[in-house]
């Protein structure tokens, strides 16, 4: 970051000056059901005479929040019982003007359980695969709460970042087809549900 803010602006040997701006974003306060922090560099010709602004945040944890534990429309919403009492929400906070984050629950709404890896079934991708765990630094996402950045690939531990932690208590790798789903929501209103299993 000093390094940015030191060269903000910089010139090419044939004489272009480029604008720099840049800014953390989490994917979560734009509609991804992840938590997923990254930094985003753009550089633009100083002669084109344009200025880069960063999108603004349509989502807010506040709103989670409210929905949550204030309203209890998350819970309405996916029919359940809520874990806790809501709150009267006269006079306890304003409203949220954002929409909420979207969270594991609302990202897998409408995919049936997975089959136990084995079985015959048209979607492999959505196979339930054993052994998922959690330990100490590694703890699976919770379903009300948007997920932990996912990671792609393998990396010698079973489980941890990849699981979701059930209303059971139990823990479970996603799915293919889960992972999917959360890393792809950010189009999605919450609480619709998929018209197709096979997007």
């Amino acid at each position: 970051m000093a390094r940015l803010e030191q060269h903000h602006t910089s010139r090419s040997p044939s004489g272009l000056r480029y604008h720099f701006v840049y800014k953390v974003l989490n994917a979560t306060d734009y509609g991804v059901p992840q938590q997923r922090y990254r930094v985003f560099i753009v550089g633009v010709r100083s002669d084109l005479g344009l200025e880069w602004s960063f999108p603004d945040p349509t989502h807010s944890q506040e709103a989670l929040t409210f929905e949550q534990f204030v309203t209890g429309k998350y819970w309405e919403r996916h029919r359940i019982v809520p874990p806790i009492e809501t709150l009267a929400s006269d006079g306890f906070m304003e409203s949220p003007t954002l929409q909420p984050w979207r969270t594991v629950r609302d990202a897998l709404v409408g995919l049936p359980d997975p089959v136990p890896a084995g079985e015959a079934y048209a979607n492999i991708a959505h196979v339930h695969h054993a052994g998922a765990r959690s330990y100490l630094g590694h703890t699976g996402s919770p379903l009300d709460r948007p997920s932990k950045t996912l990671k792609a690939g393998v990396h010698g531990v079973p489980g941890g970042e990849n699981t979701i932690c059930l209303d059971n208590g139990t823990v479970r790798y996603l799915t293919v087809r889960e992972a999917a789903r959360i890393q792809a929501q950010r189009n999605r209103a919450v609480g619709c549900t998929p018209s197709s299993e096979t997007r």
